[in-house]
C-alpha cells in the first residue's frame, strides 16, 4: 500500500515560534459558531440533494438536510443543518461573495466561491462524532466541487487527492490532529506539538527532545496520546498521571502554557511518559 501523502500547510506555518505568557486557566470547547472547515471552490455550487446521495453512499446515511439560520453572519442562500443521527452540522453551501473573497485574501487561493461547516455544540459525550460529521461534510464538498477544504485547527489544506487516502470510515485521530515539530528559540531542542485538540475541548500537547535524535517516534507517539485524550475526554492537570493502558504508558503533565505559533494562538500542556 502506497503512503498516504502528507497534505500541506498553510504559507505561514513555517518555523515560527513565540512565547507568551502562562495562562492558567482551562480551554474552552470550539464554539458553535465558528467554523471547523471551508472550502473553497470555482465551479457550480452543489445541490443539497447532491451532498446529501453523496454522503448516504459513502456512509450509509442518512444524512438529512434542512434549511434553516446559519451561525455565521453575512450569509448567502444554502445555509442547511445536517444531520446524521443525533449529530447535526451547520452547512453553509455557498458563502456571500464578500465573505468568499475574504478567505480567498487569507488563504492565499483562486476558488471565487466558498462553503463552511460548523458543529453544532454537542454533549462531550457526542463530539467525536459531531467533528467527525463535520469532516465528512467537508470531504464531501471538496469532492463534489473539486475544491480545497482548509482545517482551520489544524492549519491543514486538503484536496480532493488528500480526501481519497482520507476516507473518514471510522474515527482516527491522525484525520483530525496533526503533530507538528520545530526548533526551540534557543536551537538546542525540537519541539513537537499538537493542532486540533481543540476541537474536543481540550488543551494541545506538546514534549520536547534534544536536536539530531529521530522525530518520526515522538510524532507517532503524540498521535497515539491525542488519541486516547480524546477518548478520555480529558488532558491530565499538571502535576498528575494518567495511565493510558492501551498504550502501556502512563502521562504526567508537567507544565501549561500558551504560545503562539504562526499566528496561531495554542493552549498547551507539556507532557512526558513512561511504559507501565
Amino acid at each position: 500500500m502506497m503512503p498516504a501523502r502528507s497534505p500541506r500547510t498553510h504559507p505561514s506555518v513555517t518555523n515560527r515560534f513565540e512565547h507568551v505568557k502562562i495562562r492558567r486557566k482551562p480551554p474552552k470547547p470550539a464554539q458553535s459558531g465558528t467554523p471547523l472547515y471551508v472550502v473553497g471552490y470555482s465551479g457550480a455550487t452543489p445541490s443539497p440533494e447532491e451532498l446529501q446521495c453523496w454522503f448516504d453512499v459513502d456512509y450509509g446515511g442518512p444524512l438529512k438536510l434542512l434549511t434553516g439560520s446559519s451561525p455565521q453572519k453575512d450569509q448567502a442562500a444554502g445555509s442547511l443543518q445536517a444531520m446524521h443521527g443525533p449529530w447535526r452540522a451547520h452547512c453553509q453551501m455557498a458563502c456571500a461573495p464578500a465573505e468568499a473573497a475574504r478567505w480567498a485574501a487569507g488563504l492565499e487561493w483562486r476558488h471565487e466561491r466558498a462553503a463552511t461547516v460548523t458543529p453544532v455544540s454537542a454533549a462531550p459525550r457526542d463530539i467525536v462524532d459531531v467533528v467527525l460529521l463535520a469532516a465528512r461534510l467537508a470531504r464531501g464538498l471538496s469532492l463534489l466541487t473539486g475544491g480545497t477544504a482548509f482545517d482551520l485547527r489544524t492549519q491543514t489544506f486538503l484536496n480532493p487527492s488528500d480526501w481519497i487516502d482520507r476516507r473518514l470510515e471510522q474515527f482516527a485521530a491522525a484525520d483530525h490532529v496533526t503533530v507538528r515539530h520545530d526548533e526551540t528559540p534557543d536551537g538546542t531542542q525540537e519541539w513537537f506539538f499538537t493542532q486540533g485538540l481543540a476541537k474536543f475541548g481540550l488543551s494541545e500537547i506538546e514534549s520536547f527532545q534534544p536536536r539530531g535524535l529521530p522525530d518520526q517516534p515522538v510524532t507517532e507517539r503524540l498521535t497515539d496520546i491525542a488519541q486516547e485524550l480524546i477518548r478520555l475526554g480529558q488532558v491530565p492537570t499538571v502535576g498528575t498521571a494518567v495511565a493510558l493502558p492501551l498504550l502501556d504508558l502512563s502521562i504526567q503533565a508537567v507544565r501549561h502554557r500558551t504560545a503562539t505559533y504562526a499566528g496561531a494562538s495554542l493552549i498547551l500542556r507539556e507532557i512526558t511518559w513512561r511504559a507501565l
